[in-house]
């Protein structure tokens, strides 16, 4: 993923602007996506739809913090529009946006190291979803 997002902004610098702001969506679209699929096994083990698997929970915090340290340089101004649900909040508060990820990021390395049994991902995990839904209610537009 990261050498093709790396190809797309090459080829976009010689297209213009535009390009570049496509890029940046798809890209922190794949990587959203990406999250939110290894995401919710977890969930549904939370909801005890789904058997305790600690290899998907690890998984899925990986991802998690991998994704959320990446996804601030796909923000960038001249990305505000096109086909995104990024709402614009985002821009008007960024330092507070970005926060949320910094956070996301921390909670899940430490999550990673936290969680160890259902017991454990009962008690650490919800709390670790606030963010997530900090985010999603501030600054996600629904559609």
């Amino acid at each position: 993923m990261r050498g093709s997002v790396i190809v797309g902004v090459v080829l976009g610098l010689s297209v213009g602007a535009p390009a570049l702001a496509a890029d940046a969506i798809e890209a922190r679209q794949t990587i959203l996506k990406a999250i939110g699929d290894d995401t919710r096994p977890v969930v549904a083990m939370l909801k005890g739809e789904a058997p305790f698997d600690l290899a998907k929970v690890k998984a899925a915090l990986k991802t998690q913090a991998e994704g959320a340290e990446r996804l601030p340089q796909f923000f960038p101004d001249n990305s505000r529009t096109g086909k995104t649900e990024a709402s614009p909040r985002i821009w008007a508060e960024k330092q507070r946006f970005f926060g949320l990820y910094a956070k996301l990021a921390a909670d899940a390395r430490a999550a990673e190291i936290a969680i160890t049994d259902e017991a454990s991902l009962k008690a650490t995990f919800p709390e670790h979803l606030a963010t997530c839904k900090a985010c999603h209610d501030d600054f996600r537009v629904k559609k």
